[in-house]
Order: structure tokens, then C-alpha cells, then sequence
């Protein structure tokens, strides 16, 4: 009898994973998700993702324009991912926080949504660069973008905020972005990066 019923909870257990796989596959069929990625943030991960995004994109038959811009974005984001991961506070296990990288087909074009753990302290530095750059008309961010090139004003982490100037430079459109506090003195940092078609 005992055996019976613990044999029914596993093929339960089993079928219920199952369905999950499937829902996850399913949901990520509608929303387009052309690339997803949670791990680990190194050289060949960048150098992976640029090739199936490549692939994909002659796949779509994209214009070299549209590829350049796709590139320019992606590395950008990854950079913003490499900077990031070695403020965060490693685990118990000693692991540093896996970072998720996504790449989505939609009406216009595309997306490029990454997101990783930052401190806390630097929530509010980050929304406020967003939002002023955000605030900005195209023209005024390509001025931005030469201002800053020119004066070589630099953060800490080297690049003076010019990678998501560059980011919306390249875009064209507003950044998505978001922050999820998530205990441990940080707080999961979002990126909706739109890359249209035309532009």
C-alpha cells in the first residue's frame, strides 16, 4: 500500500516537472525568445551569445545596419554584466550570483534584456543615470555621448556611465530598466534594451 502511494507522488512528481519544462518552453515560444542564458559571466560567453545572435540575425535575413547595432548593444550589456558581478557578495558556496542574458524577436525588432545583482548603494546612482539619459532627446544623447568621449570623465568602474549612453545612442529608444531588492545588500538589476528594425 505504502509503496503504491509512493510510487504515485513520483509519477506525479515527474509529470508535474514535465509540465513546467513544457510551460517554460511554451511561454518562451511566445514571447520570442530567440537566446537565454543564466550562468556564469566570462570572455567566451560574450563570444558564444555574438555568434548564435549572428547566426539568428542572417537567419532573419537582417541588414548589416540592424546586425552592427545588435552587436554594439549586446556588448555593451555584457560589459555592464562584467562590471557589475565583482561588487556583488559571493554565496555560502563561494559562488559570485549568475547573471541572465535574453535576446527576443518582436514586432519592431528586438529586445536584449539582461540582468544581474548589484549593491544596494549603487541603486540609486544607476536610476538616476537612467532616467537623466532617458529624459534626453536623441540629439541631446549623441551630444552626451561626444561630450563624455571628449572629456574622458570617467567612473570608477572606467567607463563615466558611457556604456549605457552608448546603449541608448545605438538603440535609439529609452532603456527599460528595474531593480528588485533581493536581501544580502543587493538588488537584481534589470535591462530591456529595444533595437528596432528601422530607425
Amino acid at each position: 500500500m505504502w509503496l503504491h502511494l509512493i510510487f504515485i507522488f513520483v509519477q506525479i512528481r515527474l509529470l508535474t516537472e514535465i509540465q513546467e519544462i513544457f510551460d517554460l518552453y511554451d511561454s518562451m515560444e511566445r514571447k520570442n525568445i530567440m537566446l537565454s542564458f543564466k550562468g556564469d559571466m566570462s570572455c567566451e560567453l560574450l563570444t558564444s551569445i555574438l555568434q548564435i545572435v549572428e547566426n539568428k540575425l542572417d537567419r532573419f535575413g537582417e541588414s548589416t545596419k540592424v546586425k552592427r547595432r545588435m552587436f554594439s548593444i549586446l556588448v555593451e550589456c555584457m560589459q555592464n554584466l562584467h562590471h557589475h558581478i565583482h561588487d556583488v557578495v559571493p554565496d555560502e558556496m563561494g559562488e559570485t550570483p549568475s547573471v541572465i542574458v535574453m535576446v527576443a524577436k518582436n514586432v519592431t525588432g528586438y529586445s536584449v534584456i539582461t540582468g544581474n545583482f548589484v549593491r544596494n548603494r549603487q541603486v540609486e546612482e544607476l536610476k538616476r543615470k537612467l532616467e537623466e539619459i532617458n529624459a534626453m532627446s536623441k540629439e541631446e544623447v549623441k551630444e552626451l555621448y561626444k561630450t563624455s568621449l571628449a572629456t574622458g570623465g570617467l567612473t570608477e568602474k572606467g567607463g563615466g556611465g558611457l556604456g549605457m549612453i552608448d546603449i541608448a545612442r545605438r538603440s535609439g529608444r529609452k532603456i527599460g530598466f528595474g531593480f528588485s531588492p533581493s536581501g544580502d545588500g543587493c538588488s537584481f538589476f534589470s535591462l530591456n534594451v529595444k533595437v528596432d528594425q528601422e530607425s
